[in-house]
């Protein structure tokens, strides 16, 4: 991998992991388009890492809360009484269908990252779901209301996008969306809930990369990919969430069916 090639795809992950429309199938549409003979899945993650980054740094005073929130619950002996102690321990609850589909199907999700076809496909599922969306949800709750049963919809719907197109921040949002959320309560969520996830999967992917012999070759594209991807992801945060005070997903949904549609024909015409 070429210096040239990990900063092309931390400016992709930067700017469209917190947009509802794919960060990882974008990974796996920009390369093929250009002819990048590459599908190294320990670079994509450290691209989610960088972004994970980003998403700590900016809502760093709420991360902060939540744990200071929850570990006072703990001491207290009252997990659940507190809103804010809640909200905490919902957010790892919806962390777990995803960890668990992801240690089932990982075989499954590593053929998807080397078909450009299916992750057409799949981009037109998020412009579906994003759609579905807009219009089943009533968007008159904020998280603080949020219970057990309203988090595990919210996190199986996050398992779906363990598949390259299907958008991890388009389906927590749209998730939120149909259990009632308001639209930004729903993008804030759908934040917070990204850093256990990657959190999670960088780790364990750091893990089985640096045990390869190979792993001292490939650290300053991985260091570049990795300062481009934080460095793109911040202001992408403020930007969707400025959007959706004001204006629905829809816009997403349109790029992701135009994305799809092309990917799609693009594939059949490339044989």
């Amino acid at each position: 991998m070429t210096l040239l090639q990990a900063l092309v795809l931390g400016l992709v992950q930067g700017a469209t992991e917190f947009l509802p429309v794919s960060s990882s199938g974008h990974l796996v549409l920009v390369p093929w388009l250009f002819g990048w003979e590459f599908a190294d899945i320990a670079f994509h993650v450290v691209l989610h890492a960088g972004t994970l980054l980003a998403v700590v740094i900016y809502f760093r005073r709420d991360l902060w809360a939540l744990l200071c929130a929850a570990w006072h619950g703990i001491l207290q002996r009252r997990p659940f009484e507190d809103p804010l102690s809640r909200q905490a321990w919902l957010l790892l609850l919806a962390s777990l269908p995803a960890a668990v589909a992801g240690f089932l199907l990982e075989d499954l999700v590593s053929e998807a990252l080397e078909t450009p076809l299916a992750v057409s496909v799949f981009l037109l599922v998020t412009a579906g779901l994003l759609l579905i969306s807009e219009r089943l949800g009533r968007k008159d709750r904020d998280a603080r209301s949020l219970g057990v049963w309203d988090a595990l919809w919210i996190g199986f719907a996050q398992a779906l996008a363990l598949f390259p197109g299907i958008s991890r921040s388009g389906t927590t949002i749209a998730g939120g969306l149909t259990r009632g959320l308001r639209r930004e309560e729903a993008t804030r969520f759908s934040f917070l809930l990204a850093v256990p996830v990657i959190l999670g999967g960088t780790v364990l992917a750091m893990v089985d990369f640096f045990s390869t012999p190979t792993a001292g070759t490939q650290i300053v594209p991985m260091v570049v990919g990795f300062l481009t991807s934080a460095g793109i992801g911040y202001p992408a945060i403020h930007l969707l969430l400025v959007h959706v005070r004001r204006r629905p997903l829809t816009g997403f949904a349109v790029y992701c069916l135009l994305a799809g549609v092309a990917g799609l024909a693009l594939s059949v015409f490339r044989g």
